[in-house]
C-alpha cells in the first residue's frame, strides 16, 4: 500500500527550543513539492526521544497540513509497551495514515517480547504499521522467523530493512513474496536495494535534498539505471553521512546549505562545531559545487 520516497524529516526548534512551526510548514512542503510519497515524523532523524508527546502530535498536525493526500506516518518508539500503546492511539486521533514501530529502545528484549510489543502497539491504534528494523542502531534485529509471526497481523504492511546488509531483501522477497512492502532505510544502499526490488526508500539526506532523492527513485523505477547511477554516485558522500552517530547533525548542516534551514537541536544533542563541523561542511559544498543537472521525469 506504500510505495516510492518517504522522507524522515527533521524536527525543527526556535532559538528558545520551541517548534519552529513555520519552518516545519516550510521544510515539509519542499519536499512534496519534490514529488515525494508520504512523510514520516518523529523518527530517529526528528529527534524522537527528546519530544514530548504533546509536541510529536504537533508535528504530525503540521505535516498533514501540508501533506495533502499522501501519507503521514507516526513513529512510535518508547521505552515501554503501555506508554507505545498510548502514543500510538495518541497519533491515530490526530489523524496519522499509519505508524512506523520500532521495538520498545533501548531495552534490548528477546524475540518473544520483541513480537509482543510491535503487535501490541499496532492493536492498540488500528492503523496500517511499518515495522522499523535497525539492529546496527539499536541492538535487536527483528527475524525472518519473526517477521513470519508478524505476518499473522493484517494491519503490519511493511518494513524498514536497515540491517546494512543488502542480502535482507532478497531473503524476505524469498521467503514471504508480496507480504509487505520493502523499504529501505539506508541512504547509502538505497540504489542497490532499489535494485532488488524494494518498494520504497525512507531516506534521510532527501530532506536536504529531494530532488535529486526522487530523482534516483523515478529514474530507477523508469528502467533509466545509467542516469540513476549518475545521480547516486555525485550523491554517495552526501548519503554516508545519514550512516552516523551524528546523522542529525549531519543532516541539519547539509539542511543548513542546501535548503537555508538552521541546524539547532534539542539538548543534549548540539550542532556540530569545530573540527567535525569543517569536515561534514566540507564534505557537503563540495557536492554543492558540482550538483548535477537533473533530467525530465
Amino acid at each position: 500500500m506504500w510505495r516510492g520516497v518517504y522522507p524522515a524529516v527533521t524536527t525543527k526548534f526556535t532559538e528558545d527550543d520551541r517548534l519552529d512551526i513555520a519552518e516545519m510548514e516550510r521544510c515539509f512542503s519542499l519536499q512534496i513539492e519534490a514529488g515525494v510519497d508520504g512523510i514520516i515524523v518523529c523518527g530517529s532523524l526528528g529527534e524522537a526521544m527528546a519530544l514530548e508527546p504533546e509536541e510529536k502530535i504537533e508535528i504530525l498536525k503540521v505535516a498533514k497540513s501540508v501533506a495533502g493526500d499522501k501519507p503521514v506516518l507516526m513513529t512510535v518508539c518508547e521505552s515501554s509497551t503501555a506508554r507505545a500503546c498510548r502514543a500510538a492511539l495518541d497519533a491515530a486521533e490526530a489523524g496519522a495514515n499509519g505508524l512506523m514501530v520500532l521495538p520498545g529502545v533501548p531495552y534490548r528484549s528477546a524475540p518473544h517480547e520483541t513480537v509482543a510489543h510491535i503487535l501490541a502497539v499496532t492493536r492498540a491504534a488500528g492503523l496500517p504499521v511499518m515495522v522499523y528494523n535497525n539492529p546496527v542502531a539499536y541492538g535487536v534485529d527483528v527475524s525472518l522467523d519473526m517477521f513470519a509471526e508478524l505476518a499473522e497481523e493484517p494491519l503490519i504492511v511493511a518494513m524498514k530493512e536497515s540491517t546494512d546488509d543488502i542480502r535482507r531483501a532478497t531473503e524476505v522477497f524469498n521467503r514471504f513474496g508480496d507480504r509487505f512492502d520493502v523499504f529501505t532505510g539506508v541512504d547509502n544502499l538505497a540504489l542497490e536495494s532499489i535494485l532488488m526490488g524494494v518498494h520504497g526508500w525512507v531516506a534521510g539526506l532527501v530532506v536536504a535534498f529531494p530532488k535529486e532523492t526522487v530523482a534516483i527513485w523515478k529514474l530507477a523505477q523508469a528502467g533509466r539505471l545509467e542516469e540513476a547511477r549518475a545521480i547516486y554516485r555525485w550523491f554517495r558522500p552526501l548519503l554516508d553521512l545519514d550512516v552516523s552517530t551524528n546523522l542529525v547533525q549531519n543532516i541539519k548542516l547539509a539542511e543548513v546549505h542546501a535548503i537555508g534551514s538552521s541546524d539547532r537541536c534539542r539538548a543534549p544533542r548540539m550542532a556540530l562545531s569545530g573540527a567535525e563541523r569543517t569536515r561534514v561542511e566540507t564534505v557537503i559544498k563540495t557536492a554543492m559545487a558540482c550538483r548535477p543537472e537533473l533530467p525530465e521525469l
